[in-house]
C-alpha cells in the first residue's frame, strides 16, 4: 500500500490529539460526494493530479461551461459535539475563477442525529495567500444539538473556472479566552477656548476610568470653540498636538484615538490618529468622505481604508461622514477590524447602527452633535453618553459572537456574498 494513502486511512480511521479530519491525498475519494441543487446545475468534479500541494492529487471542481453551475464534493463528519469548538482550514487555488470571495465556497453545515440542520451553515471566510495557494481557515461553535457536520467544498456561478482543493482539516479546539477591552469615549464640547485639546485633557483626567484600555475623543479637536479655520489650525503628524496626545497615553498606559487637522506638503487633510500604550504613533486615517464644508475649507479626502494591530485585537478608523455610505465600514471589516472607531462632529445614529449591523461589527463613537456611545454588533447602545463632560465606559468582549436568527455569523457571511465583481454604473449617471 502506498505510505501516503495508508498514513491518510490511518488518520481518518483513529485520528491525531484533536483532529477529528483530514486529508491531503485525494486519489482516495472514499466518503466523499459530488453534490449540487439539482441536475441541470452540477458542475463537473474530479480528482487532479496536476495541481497539489501534499499528496499526488487535489479535489477538483469545473464549472464546465455552465452559468448556472453551482456545487461541488462534500463529507459527512462525525463526532461532533454541540456547543464545543472547533477550527476547520482548507487549501484552494483556482483557475478563471473572477470573484474568489463568493464563488469559492467552503462551509459547515451542522447536523443533528436525525440528519436535519442543527443550526445556521458557517462560511470558512478568512483567507491568506500561500504561494499559488489560498489558505482558508474558521475557528467556530458548534450548535446545540449538533452530531455531525457536512463538510462543502464548491464552486459557485463560474463558467469558465476550475476550482482545487487540498490539505482540509478539521480539529476540535479548546474554547477561545475572552479578549476584553475596556472602551472610554468622550462626550466634550469646549466653547470660547484657546486650548480645546487642553479641555479634552482635563475632562479624560477627571472622567475616564484609570483602567481603561482605549480612549476615544471626537474629530476636530483642535478646532472646535476656537472659530478658527481648518488651516488655521492644520499641523504635522507627528506635531504639536499627537505629542500632547502620546503624553496622556503614555501616562495612562492606553491607546488613545482622536481627530486632528493633518498638513502633508501642500495638501490638508481630516485625520483620525491612533497611539498606543507607549505613546507611539500607530497609524492614521485620512477621511475619505467630505461634506462639502470641508471641501470649501480646503480639505482634500483620503484614498484609503486602513486597519490597524493592537494588543487586543484590530481596530478601523472612521470620521463623522464617513458613517453616511456604506464602503467604508464594509472595507474594515473585510480586512478583520475587531471595531471600528468614530470620531465625530454630527450625524445619524440610525445609519451608524446600521454600519454595525450589517457588518456583524462593533462600533464606538465620539463626538458633538452626536452622543459618544458604544455598539455592539445587534446595533444595540451598550453605553452612551450625551451631557457634555461626560464619558460612556464599557468592556467588550471581542470574542463574542452574535449570531442572528437566520443567518448565523453574519460576519463572515458578509465575506462571502459580498458581490464586488458586479460593476456598478457611474453614480448620478442616467441610462
Amino acid at each position: 500500500m502506498n505510505r501516503l494513502l495508508g498514513l491518510f486511512i490511518l488518520t481518518c480511521a483513529t485520528g491525531a490529539a484533536g483532529v477529528l479530519f483530514e486529508q491531503s491525498d485525494f486519489r482516495d475519494t472514499a466518503g466523499w460526494s459530488a453534490w449540487s441543487h439539482r441536475p441541470e446545475t452540477r458542475p463537473r468534479t474530479f480528482t487532479e493530479a496536476l495541481y497539489s500541494r501534499g499528496g499526488p492529487a487535489s479535489l477538483a471542481i469545473s464549472g464546465d461551461s455552465n452559468p448556472a453551475a453551482y456545487g461541488g464534493w462534500e463529507r459527512r463528519i462525525p463526532g461532533i459535539e454541540g456547543g464545543s469548538w472547533y477550527r476547520a482550514t482548507a487549501y484552494y487555488r483556482t483557475d478563471a475563477v473572477d470573484a474568489e470571495n463568493w464563488q469559492v465556497v467552503s462551509r459547515l453545515d451542522w447536523r443533528r442525529s436525525n440528519g436535519h440542520r442543527a443550526g445556521e451553515v458557517d462560511y470558512v471566510a478568512w483567507s491568506q495567500r500561500e504561494g499559488p495557494w489560498t489558505r482558508l481557515t474558521i475557528e467556530v461553535q458548534a450548535p446545540a444539538q449538533t452530531a455531525a457536520v457536512h463538510w462543502q467544498f464548491y464552486l459557485a456561478n463560474a463558467p469558465q473556472g476550475t476550482l482545487y482543493w487540498d490539505d482540509v482539516r478539521l480539529e476540535s479546539i479548546p474554547a477561545p479566552a475572552p479578549r476584553n477591552v475596556k472602551i472610554a469615549t468622550v462626550r466634550r464640547r469646549p466653547s470660547q477656548t484657546k486650548d480645546p485639546v487642553g479641555d479634552f485633557l482635563a475632562t479624560v483626567a477627571s472622567q475616564v476610568p484609570a483602567d481603561a484600555d482605549l480612549i476615544l475623543l471626537p474629530e476636530g479637536i483642535t478646532v472646535v470653540g476656537t472659530g478658527k479655520a481648518y488651516a488655521d489650525v492644520v499641523e504635522t503628524i507627528p506635531g504639536p498636538t499627537t505629542d500632547r496626545l502620546a503624553k496622556l497615553a503614555r501616562e495612562r498606559k492606553a491607546y488613545v484615538v482622536a481627530g486632528i487637522y493633518e498638513r502633508e506638503g501642500r495638501v490638508l487633510y481630516n485625520t483620525s490618529v491612533l497611539l498606543d500604550r507607549q505613546g507611539q504613533l500607530v497609524g492614521r486615517y485620512r477621511k475619505v468622505y467630505l461634506p462639502e464644508g470641508e471641501v470649501e475649507g480646503g480639505l482634500t479626502p483620503g484614498v484609503g481604508y486602513p486597519v490597524f494591530p493592537t494588543d487586543f485585537g484590530t481596530v478601523g478608523m472612521m470620521i463623522c461622514y464617513d458613517v453616511m455610505f456604506p464602503e467604508p465600514a464594509k472595507a474594515l471589516a473585510a480586512q478583520g477590524a475587531d471595531l471600528i472607531l468614530l470620531p465625530i462632529w454630527g450625524g445619524d445614529v440610525t445609519l451608524a447602527k446600521a454600519r454595525a449591523i450589517e457588518n456583524g461589527i462593533y462600533l464606538v463613537s465620539s463626538g458633538y452633535d452626536y452622543p459618544s456611545h458604544i455598539i455592539n454588533p445587534l446595533g444595540e447602545v451598550l453605553s452612551e453618553a450625551t451631557k457634555d463632560g461626560t464619558v460612556a465606559v464599557t468592556t467588550l468582549d471581542l470574542e463574542r459572537r452574535y449570531p442572528l436568527q437566520y443567518l448565523g455569523n453574519v460576519r463572515t457571511r458578509r465575506l462571502k456574498e459580498s458581490r464586488p465583481d458586479i460593476p456598478v454604473s457611474l453614480p448620478g449617471l442616467r441610462r
